[in-house]
């Protein structure tokens, strides 16, 4: 009997190593994608249509039989929906759902003022700073997540931000972090190294010629083209896309055209998750997050405001699925915060954030749980 040679039986003992690295942890996502609609009561995600919303006063809608027609259901399970059909579909049923006061899961944010830019800091920094007090597009004086996890080995310029309301720059704060950071009505720029696609010369041409309803933000078609096109041609890790209509309508007391862009929302993350889903890069070993960045009013009168003053404001929930995640459903009693967004992030995507941030909350959920 010949003696193999020592080189070869050493080779063959690396096999199952090799064989070991190349698979994937079936713990740990490879990419996280989250997205945030500005604005979305916790109220209509966990129990769709609101019919004391659906007057001429209170709604500002023209027609409320047709809307009831349209959204009203026998359960407010039925009216979720409809609503929000991927949501409840695909994330409630494979991952885990929280904030639904319904069922004494509360879900708040921490911090005062209960509007955008300090909700977004809490989100992505995973804790409440009172410095950031206002909307104003000042650059963001601490770390997100995004930034920190774009300077880690795997995930440099690998992290990406597409956002329509032109502050989401600052959040990031993207001259200091080096993230791709596209908002607001700016012209998109390419990508360094490469030229622009037709997609974003298409929506450059759109951002241009638009009328302008809101000044500091373009309607979400706009953004969610251009974020679709970059996430096919330069597959981020680590891709924030940001929604910002059903908080404008609400502030425009139009409770017909908030249900529609909600809905359009929950479209737009179907059609990415399936198109992650559609890509080897993305298929089978991405994450999901879906949350908004506080609540709103709960009265016919003021649930078109948020604030430090308003009632139901601190309101917050959240959606997250991917590898790890037990299929568990809406959570059951219990209390969960907004400044837990950033370490989970980090955490789906094997990332330590509580390591990097000592002020950060814990990750909202424990994989393989």
């Amino acid at each position: 009997m010949r003696t193999r040679h020592p080189l070869i039986i050493a080779l063959c003992s690396l096999i199952p190593l090799v064989a070991s690295a190349a698979e994937p942890n079936a713990t740990v996502a490879r990419n996280v994608i989250i997205v945030t609609i500005d604005g979305l009561r916790w109220q209509e995600v966990m129990g769709g249509y609101d019919p004391a919303l659906n007057t001429k006063d209170g709604g500002g809608v023209g027609s409320p039989a047709a809307l009831e027609r349209l959204w009203r259901k026998t359960s407010a399970e039925e009216a979720r929906q409809m609503l929000m059909p991927f949501f409840w579909q695909t994330v409630a049923t494979k991952g885990q759902v929280f904030g639904d006061r319904g069922l004494k899961n509360v879900g708040h944010v921490t911090n005062p003022y209960r509007f955008s830019y300090p909700g977004y800091s809490e989100l992505f920094c995973g804790f409440a700073d009172p410095r950031i007090d206002s909307n104003k597009a000042i650059p963001n004086p601490n770390v997100t997540v995004f930034e920190w996890l774009n300077r880690q080995p795997g995930f440099e310029g690998k992290v990406a931000v597409y956002g329509a309301w032109d502050v989401v720059k600052a959040i990031v704060n993207n001259q200091r972090s080096g993230i791709r950071a596209v908002a607001g009505w700016d012209p998109i720029a390419p990508v360094a190294g490469a030229s622009l696609s037709e997609t974003e010369k298409l929506v450059n041409e759109l951002l241009a010629t638009s009328t302008r309803q809101w000044a500091d933000e373009p309607p979400d078609a706009l953004i969610a083209q251009a974020a679709l096109d970059h996430f096919v041609r330069q597959k981020p890790r680590v891709f924030w896309v940001s929604l910002g209509e059903p908080d404008e309508w609400a502030h425009g007391r139009r409770y017909d055209l908030y249900l529609e862009s909600t809905r359009r929302c929950d479209e737009f993350v179907k059609k990415l998750w399936e198109t992650a889903q559609a890509m080897p890069e993305y298929a089978g070993n991405t994450a999901l997050i879906i949350t908004t960045d506080h609540g709103r009013g709960v009265t016919p009168a003021d649930w078109t405001s948020h604030g430090a003053r308003v009632v139901g404001a601190e309101g917050w929930w959240a959606g997250v699925m991917g590898p790890g995640i037990a299929a568990k459903g809406v959570a059951g009693e219990g209390e969960v915060v907004q400044s837990q967004i950033a370490a989970t992030v980090a955490a789906l995507i094997g990332q330590d954030w509580l390591a990097a941030e000592k002020r950060a909350a814990e990750s909202l959920v424990k994989l393989g749980k």
